[in-house]
Parts: C-alpha cells; sequence; structure tokens
C-alpha cells in the first residue's frame, strides 16, 4: 500500500501542475517590437550609396578613318606676390602687373594680353586654363582675376588645389 500512495501524490501533483499552466500563445506585442527592430538594424547597416569607383561609359568602337581630337592642354596663368599688388604671367610671354593704385587699368590690359595670348596660342573660350597662385598673394587679386577672366568668356577655369 505504500507504492500507492506515492503515485497516487505524484499524480495529483502532476495534475496540479498541469491545471495551473495557462494554454499556449503567442504574445504579439513582443514579436513586432523584434521585427521593427531588426528592420532598424538592416536600414542602419545596409550600403545605400552608389558605387563611388564605377563609372558606367562605353567605349567607341575602334576605326582606322575617324580622327580624334584630343583637349587641349590647359593655359597655366601664375600669379606672384609683390610688395604693391601681384603679376600675372600666362604661357611663356606674357606678363603684366597689377599695382592697387590702378587695378581698373591693369585688368583692363591683362583682359588684352589674354586675348593676345588666346589669339597667338590658337585657342578657344572653351579650352582649359588653370590658375596656379602663390599662397601670400591677396584673395582681392585672385578673385578680380577670375572675374576677368569669366567675364572674357573663358568657361573652363581652374586653380590648381596643393596639399
Amino acid at each position: 500500500m505504500e507504492t500507492s500512495k506515492p503515485e497516487s501524490m505524484q499524480t495529483r501533483i502532476v495534475k496540479s501542475i498541469s491545471e495551473r499552466r495557462e494554454p499556449f500563445s503567442l504574445r504579439m506585442a513582443p514579436m513586432i517590437d523584434i521585427i521593427f527592430l531588426l528592420l532598424i538594424f538592416f536600414l542602419v547597416a545596409a550600403k545605400w550609396r552608389p558605387q563611388e569607383s564605377f563609372l558606367p561609359f562605353q567605349l567607341p568602337t575602334a576605326q582606322a578613318d575617324m580622327a580624334t581630337i584630343a583637349k587641349a592642354e590647359p593655359l597655366l596663368v601664375y600669379i606672384i606676390a609683390t610688395e604693391t599688388g601681384c603679376k600675372v604671367s600666362m604661357g611663356q610671354t606674357e606678363t603684366i602687373e597689377i599695382q592697387d593704385q590702378s587695378i581698373e587699368e591693369n585688368l583692363a590690359a591683362l583682359m588684352e594680353k589674354m586675348k593676345n595670348t588666346m589669339i597667338e596660342q590658337k585657342r578657344y573660350t572653351s579650352d582649359p586654363v588653370e590658375i596656379i597662385c602663390q599662397p601670400d598673394v591677396k584673395w582681392e587679386y585672385v578673385s578680380k582675376i577670375y572675374n576677368v577672366f569669366f567675364g572674357a568668356g573663358l568657361t573652363d577655369i581652374t586653380f590648381t588645389m596643393t596639399q
């Protein structure tokens, strides 16, 4: 009889435990929270930028009778600081000095020299012009020289950047 009592006690414990259990159900709020957290993680971790080292282009077909036109070398314009202003040299020969006292006349002469240089070197207004200036040149001169070139119709004006 002793063996039956532990069994009945065991069965009573099992019954009481099984009666206390609630039926299995899924709670939706924590699942929705986890799904939103995963969504935010993948949105933040994804790379949405286009590939930077890729440029889509197509090479032209090779034809022997077709001549290619290369872009002209840039016209180098050097701006050098002086005591009273700056010196501007274009090409190999043309140099003009821009001084504080007569800046308007000097800029007009610079425009004329630029025109003569463009004609001598058989350049177009769409040809590149590269401005190389020393670090101690005043910004006032650089901006006025750039404005003169742009006003003369030059469209491809760049500055040389140094590191």
